[in-house]
């Protein structure tokens, strides 16, 4: 597995080492392995990756080499997407039906149409038509399908006459490194132009998909996504007993709660100290510090990457300096707090204003989407109210 990455990729490649230590393979003598490929920046290529597609073409001359002669597909994932996917499956589907490229595609409403590539098939599921994000009357009847083909029935086929691109493809080996190298060297997109144009001259099909799946590529559906997992039965859930989804184990004390704590609807890391506060709908990370009579709701507090010891935390408080998490008395409201951050008492993390976007540099804080952001490791002073 490849994993390409853009900029600010520190904490990425930092868990995707610690994550996929396999040594030698995934087992002892195998051949499985987790890579880096980041984006080249040097004296003559001075650009990052200008989109998806350009970010696998500067890396096709790996695809082509030598030890990746028993290659036969490449199956393309997005990194900000939400879902469980048996990819066997993908890839024997694309495999039987000998396809060119095979994209991963979720039968839609007319609502959803307007966020996503439109896909319209033929009784073969093979792609014949795509539009990026239609809303024009013109485009919406050009591409509804008949999505009875998916397995629909009819009164569901009705509701969702649209059938979406999920950004999850199968290409053969060689007609990825054919295409992005030789017939369209200049596009930059899978999406909205490798795909399209591969699909008037190629065997290019759809692979129905009905499971949860989202798009988490902006700040406030990756801040819904994260708090609909605090809800009992969630959406989507982690736990599944045949296909669990795990992590990098983190080797730290359980969470402690303290006495008149209150707690409902949320995730609580370990290593995190909950004094007598009042936790809803909320998100907390690893070594998160909420002191007493807080009131977090609906909000992502991302923890710390250490402990303060007693000399620090005596130390800071000889130098008048805020300890790292949230101080006693503090709201915070639909905000994330990011790692590190220190939060004085009696502060007011709400969007009091009500606003959409705004900054505050000075404290290492803004607001986006009407999302309250405090920075990582930013100091916030006693009695703030944002």
């Amino acid at each position: 597995m490849y994993v390409l990455t853009q900029f600010n990729s520190l904490s990425l490649n930092r868990h995707l080492t610690r994550t996929y230590n396999t040594g030698s393979g995934v087992r002892t003598g195998g051949e499985g392995f987790v890579e880096v490929l980041a984006a080249t920046q040097t004296p003559t290529e001075s650009d990052w990756f200008a989109g998806s597609a350009d970010a696998v073409r500067q890396y096709t001359w790996l695809l082509a080499d030598i030890k990746n002669r028993s290659i036969e597909d490449i199956l393309i994932l997005s990194g900000d997407h939400l879902y469980r996917m048996n990819y066997l499956k993908f890839v024997t589907y694309h495999r039987e039906m000998n396809a060119d490229i095979t994209v991963a595609a979720l039968p839609c409403s007319l609502k959803r149409t307007k966020d996503y590539g439109v896909m319209k098939i033929d009784g073969d599921s093979r792609i014949v038509d795509f539009a990026e994000k239609p809303s024009t009357e013109e485009e919406l009847s050009r591409m509804r399908t008949d999505t009875t083909v998916f397995g629909l029935t009819p009164s569901e086929a009705e509701e969702k006459p649209y059938i979406a691109s999920m950004g999850i493809y199968v290409f053969k080996k060689e007609v990825l490194i054919g295409l992005l190298n030789d017939k369209f060297p200049n596009a930059v997109e899978f999406g909205s132009q490798v795909i399209p144009l591969a699909a008037k001259c190629m065997n290019v099909v759809a692979y129905p998909f009905f499971g949860y799946w989202k798009d988490i590529g902006t700040l406030k559906s990756f801040f819904d996504e994260n708090l609909k997992l605090c809800r009992q039965p969630a959406d989507f859930e982690f736990y599944d007993p045949q296909s669990p989804i795990f992590t990098s184990p983190i080797i730290l004390p359980p969470a402690a709660i303290g006495e008149g704590c209150q707690v409902s609807d949320a995730i609580i890391s370990p290593g995190a100290r909950l004094g007598r506060a009042t936790i809803s709908n909320a998100v907390l990370g690893v070594r998160a510090i909420v002191s007493d009579d807080c009131l977090i709701q609906d909000a992502m507090i991302m923890g710390a990457d250490y402990f303060e010891s007693e000399e620090q935390l005596l130390e800071g408080m000889i130098k008048n300096e805020i300890p790292i998490g949230i101080g006693a008395g503090t709201v915070i409201e639909n905000a994330i707090i990011d790692k590190n951050a220190r939060i004085g008492k009696n502060c007011q993390i709400i969007n009091v204003h009500g606003v959409d976007s705004a900054s505050y540099d000075d404290k290492g804080i803004y607001i986006r989407d009407g999302i309250v952001i405090v920075q990582p490791s930013a100091s916030v002073p006693d009695g703030t109210i944002i």
